[in-house]
């Protein structure tokens, strides 16, 4: 069976014995992997299947490791401050100042998780944030980068059709769920504070980005 097949919500519950109600509670709490197409639920398989394995087989959690600020996991070089027009120009910048992190083996491993993780579903989490997020097999810990774009990216779907100026690219290791879904679940927090956003997009100093962010995420 086609391990990057998408499944409707009906397809996952019937596939872990579990009602439809509870599928959707646990992915609307992060608990469990999947996004919004439009209006409708969509999972992907390899994505399921793995959440299963680690449900069944539980490696010993690192306590210190889950509980990482999310200005530990950037640095200056890997904030950007772009005019671009497109979303694959966008991408590929932030692609460009990420893929010599440990662990990742080249260039075109990182372009290819991407992309393709944009294929499958639009990242544009709403507010004018863009969320791209992949996980790879090699790479040491999770690690994040972030483009500041003074144009509107159009051509970005976002869910509430706002043209997206931050794009926020999380990179974490395959079997990191849980701090996956800490640290989603964080920028979520912050990029909702309207006056973060705003401070954000009229910065054009990396160590203020990281100012901006460290007093939010302590509010």
């Amino acid at each position: 069976m086609n391990k990057n097949r998408i499944m409707t919500l009906e397809e996952v519950a019937s596939y872990l014995r579990i009602s439809e109600r509870t599928v959707k509670d646990w992915v609307t709490k992060g608990k469990l992997p999947g996004g919004k197409l439009g209006t409708n639920w969509r999972f992907q398989r390899s994505e399921i299947e793995n959440w299963v394995n680690q449900k069944l087989s539980p490696k010993p959690t690192n306590i210190t490791n889950q509980d990482k600020s999310l200005i530990s996991l950037i640095s200056e070089e890997r904030i950007l401050f772009l005019d671009t027009n497109s979303k694959e120009e966008t991408l590929n910048k932030l692609i460009d100042v990420s893929y010599k992190l440990p662990g990742i083996l080249n260039r075109e491993e990182l372009a290819d998780a991407v992309f393709k993780r944009e294929e499958l579903m639009s990242t544009g989490i709403g507010l004018g944030i863009g969320v791209p997020h992949v996980r790879l097999d090699n790479i040491k810990d999770l690690q994040i980068s972030i483009a500041i774009n003074k144009n509107e990216i159009k051509d970005y779907v976002s869910l509430d059709e706002i043209p997206i100026k931050i794009v926020i690219l999380i990179i974490a290791v395959r079997d990191q769920h849980l701090q996956y879904i800490k640290i989603l679940s964080k920028i979520a927090k912050l990029m909702k504070n309207s006056d973060i956003r705003e401070q954000l997009v009229n910065t054009t100093n990396a160590k203020q980005v990281i100012e901006i962010l460290s007093k939010g995420e302590n509010l």
